[in-house]
């Protein structure tokens, strides 16, 4: 099957009812475009983690705290007070 589709400002495709009521596609459901073989594929993520959550492991630890400092420290560090 080869459906057209054309991409807006915002680099968002829509895709086809007739795609998305065949494979079950829900609104919220979450997507990866993977490069096979020179080709681009879509589908669907396969954990079960939602962005967030994986946004969140993937910066956990990578920060650094100031234990040292007061909050007051920190917010005239951050103003410039």
């Amino acid at each position: 099957m080869t459906i057209g589709m054309l991409m807006n400002i915002k680099g968002q495709v829509t895709v086809p009812a007739e795609i998305r009521n065949a494979e079950g596609w829900q609104p919220g459901d979450e997507f990866e475009f993977v490069k096979e073989d020179g080709k681009i594929v879509l589908r669907p993520m396969p954990s079960t983690e939602t962005r967030g959550q994986r946004f969140v492991r993937s910066i956990a630890g990578k920060g650094t705290a100031n234990m040292d400092k007061t909050t007051d420290e920190l917010m005239e560090m951050l103003r410039g007070e």
